[in-house]
Formats: C-alpha cells, sequence, structure tokens
C-alpha cells in the first residue's frame, strides 16, 4: 500500500511526464540496452525504431500516474501486459533491471527537477507496480503448467506448410514430444524463439489460427518487405518464410493472450467478427471455436477486410465454413480489386467496412463485436461502433504490437 505523501508526489510528476514522457522513455531504454544487453532479446527492434515501444511506456507510466490512488482502473492495461510479459518468460528477476534503469533515467532527463523526493516516491510506486505484475505473471505461469503442461519454451516439428495467400504462409506444428495439446482460447497467440542468420536470438508472438483442439498449433505468417539493416522490420517473418520448412524444429512457448473469445449467454445474440489483413489470424480461430459452441439460432457474421485477391488469406477455408454453417454470413470486402478479381467474382463488395455495410449484414447495436487488423483499420472500425452506441463491453479489438489508444 502505497503512503498518501508518495501518492501526492507521483501525481505531482503528471504534467512533466506528459509534457516529457517520450523523451524519457527513449532515453530509458537506450540507457537499459546498453547496460544491460541480455534484455534485449525481449524487445522488437522494429519496434523500438518505430518509437511505438516508447510511446506506449510513455503512456502506461502517464496512466499508473494518474490513477496511483485507483489501480483497479488499470486492471485491463496490467492484464494485457502480463500476459505480453509471460508469453516471452518475464521471471522477477527482470523488475530491478527496469526499476534501476527508469529510475536513473528519471534523474537524467528531468534534472534538477528529479529531488530525492520525488526519485523514492517513484522507486515505492515502482516496487508496488512490479509487484501486481509479478504476481499475476506467476498466476498465468501456474495456469500454463495445469492446462498445457508446460513453461517456457517446447520443440514443435513443422508437419505441413501451406500458402494462405501470396503473402501468408500458415505453419502447422506439432509436439516434437508426441505428447497431445490441450485446447488454447479463440484469440491467443503463441511465442517463437528462433536464431537469426547472424546468431541473434529473438521471439515474436503469433496469433493461433487454429480451432481450438486440434492436434497442431498452426500460426499463420505475413511476409513483410525486406528489412533495411537500420529497419528490422520483419526480421523473424521473413526468417520462418525463408527457412523453416516441413520436418524443421520450432520452439514455443505455450498459449497467452487476454483477447479471447466471450461468447453472450442469449444465443440470439448476434458476433460480429471483423478482420483486417494478417488480422483474419485471431479471428479465424474465434470463428470456429463460435460456429462450434453457437446454436443455430446464433447469428454470426464474418466480414474480411483484404486489398485483393493476391492477399486474400483463408478464402477457401471461409467458404468451407460459409458451406457447413447456415448462421454464418461470410461478406468479403477489397478495397483495391484487380480485374481479375471482379471477373472471378472474388469479393462481395468494394471499399472499407463503413456504417452501410453493418447496417445492410444486420449487424447492429445489439450484436457484439470482434475485430483485429492495421491501426487505421482499428481506429476506424472502434469509432464506427460508438457512433452506432454499441455498449464499450461489446467491443474487443487487438493491436499486433504495443498497445496504443484507438482514439486520438
Amino acid at each position: 500500500m502505497l503512503k498518501p505523501e508518495t501518492i501526492a508526489t507521483v501525481k505531482q510528476t503528471i504534467p512533466t511526464l506528459q509534457a516529457h514522457g517520450e523523451t524519457l522513455t527513449r532515453h530509458f531504454y537506450t540507457r537499459m540496452f546498453e547496460k544491460n544487453p541480455e534484455v534485449k532479446p525481449y524487445f522488437n527492434p522494429a519496434h523500438q525504431q518505430a518509437g511505438t515501444q516508447q510511446r506506449a511506456l510513455a503512456g502506461a507510466i502517464c496512466a499508473y500516474a494518474q490513477n496511483i490512488d485507483n489501480p483497479a482502473a488499470l486492471a485491463g492495461a496490467v492484464e494485457l501486459i502480463a500476459q505480453k510479459h509471460a508469453s516471452l518468460g518475464i521471471k522477477p528477476e527482470h523488475y530491478p533491471i527496469v526499476g534501476e534503469n527508469l529510475l536513473a533515467a528519471i534523474c537524467e532527463v528531468m534534472g534538477e527537477a528529479a529531488t530525492d523526493e520525488v526519485i523514492d516516491a517513484w522507486a515505492e510506486a515502482y516496487g508496488v507496480l512490479a509487484d501486481i505484475f509479478i504476481q499475476r505473471e506467476q498466476q498465468i505461469y501456474d495456469a500454463q503448467e495445469q492446462t498445457h503442461g508446460w513453461q517456457g519454451f517446447r520443440r514443435f516439428t513443422v508437419a505441413r506448410r501451406e500458402a494462405a495467400s501470396d503473402n501468408i504462409v500458415s505453419f502447422y506444428l506439432e509436439p516434437a514430444d508426441g505428447e497431445p495439446l490441450a485446447a488454447h482460447e479463440p484469440g491467443q497467440y503463441t511465442t517463437a524463439k528462433v536464431t537469426l542468420a547472424d546468431g541473434s536470438a529473438a521471439m515474436r508472438n503469433y496469433s493461433l489460427s487454429n480451432a481450438p483442439g486440434t492436434p497442431y498449433y498452426r500460426i499463420s505468417v505475413k511476409r513483410e518487405p525486406a528489412p533495411a539493416p537500420d529497419a528490422p522490420t520483419g526480421a523473424v517473418s521473413n526468417h520462418l518464410h525463408d527457412h523453416l520448412q516441413v520436418g524443421d524444429s520450432l520452439e514455443l512457448g505455450p498459449p497467452c493472450g487476454e483477447f479471447t473469445l466471450d461468447l453472450p449467454s442469449e444465443e440470439s445474440t448476434p458476433l460480429v467478427l471483423i478482420a483486417g489483413g494478417v488480422g483474419i489470424t485471431p479471428i479465424l480461430s474465434m470463428l470456429h471455436s463460435a460456429l462450434a459452441r453457437s446454436s443455430k439460432a446464433r447469428p454470426i457474421v464474418f466480414i474480411q477486410g483484404s486489398l485483393n485477391g493476391a492477399v486474400h488469406a483463408f478464402a477457401e477455408e471461409l467458404r468451407m465454413l460459409k458451406g457447413q454453417y447456415s448462421n454464418l454470413q461470410l461478406h468479403v470486402r477489397y478495397s483495391d480489386p484487380r480485374p481479375e478479381d471482379r471477373a472471378a467474382g472474388r469479393f462481395d463488395s468494394e471499399g472499407i467496412v463503413d456504417g452501410q455495410l453493418l447496417d445492410d449484414l444486420q449487424a447492429g447495436q445489439s450484436a457484439r463485436y470482434y475485430f483485429c487488423g492495421p491501426k487505421p483499420m482499428l481506429q476506424h472500425v472502434n469509432k464506427l461502433l460508438k457512433g452506432k452506441h454499441v455498449a464499450a463491453d461489446d467491443i474487443r479489438y487487438e493491436f499486433f504490437g504495443p498497445a496504443e489508444a484507438l482514439e486520438a
């Protein structure tokens, strides 16, 4: 429990954090990677270069300061971060490293404003927050052990490799030890641990795109533009595309993530799933689960946005599901269709997801919505649903990468 004077001192730093938060977090990461290079494999360098990691941390620090006397308000953010930490194997011994470098960064960036009172208050506040994360992450590790039978990384074998589109490849991964897999929660991700060509270790999260309960995990990986030395976007994904073949091994962590399907108790409540680009991966797993667990009384609407037919992922799998389930309404919308897409009738409409489309599909205010895709799409859909007065509890989404606010 924080002392009242600690709470007051931390709150006094809010204006400084709001004005200089990103400067502070950029300095923090630079300092930590220099002083403690052993933690670098836990971070995606592309997010560092793009600044999204620094912005996300700055936002989290400000949010903690603003709600330091009401930590329950941060429960959702704590769960998201704890799940991400558990997916990477963050342990209690990592927290003193972060704390030491964060406090040092505060001193170095804030200068004379970083008085002993301020540093002592933030040291106490950080200690309390670290304890919250350590306890929650231990609960996640214990649950993984109980449900899935392992913590850390387990060796899997590539049983099958197939193209889901021109730029997405699916890898079907079976446990190398032959032991069965427990079903994951639809929407969860696993963590792949690889050694890159330069010998460096890296970890990346990939959503599980298969139906829960299959004897394999399926990750569906998008090839990114070739990374430059100073722009490492896609280094791991491209490594998997170029090097991971049938019979090869890959280390995976147990399923993690808080973006999971929670079906409404009322069977007649519509479920609307919206996927953009490679954001289809967790949404497709949710679709499989929803169809298997729902009666035909529940309308299920699946909206897939894609650029064109070349990058339209899982088209055949979705057509098969549509043929099997009478309560599934599938709508494919291309934003930039090719002439051959029009000739072949590969899509249902053209443009982006808009209010008229939702009205046409009878996906209204009473539905529950799950969506995933590029950030501009998430911002657009979130604004669209709020404009239609959909309840906040019925709007659920996931970012790929550090979480950021959808609203400006």
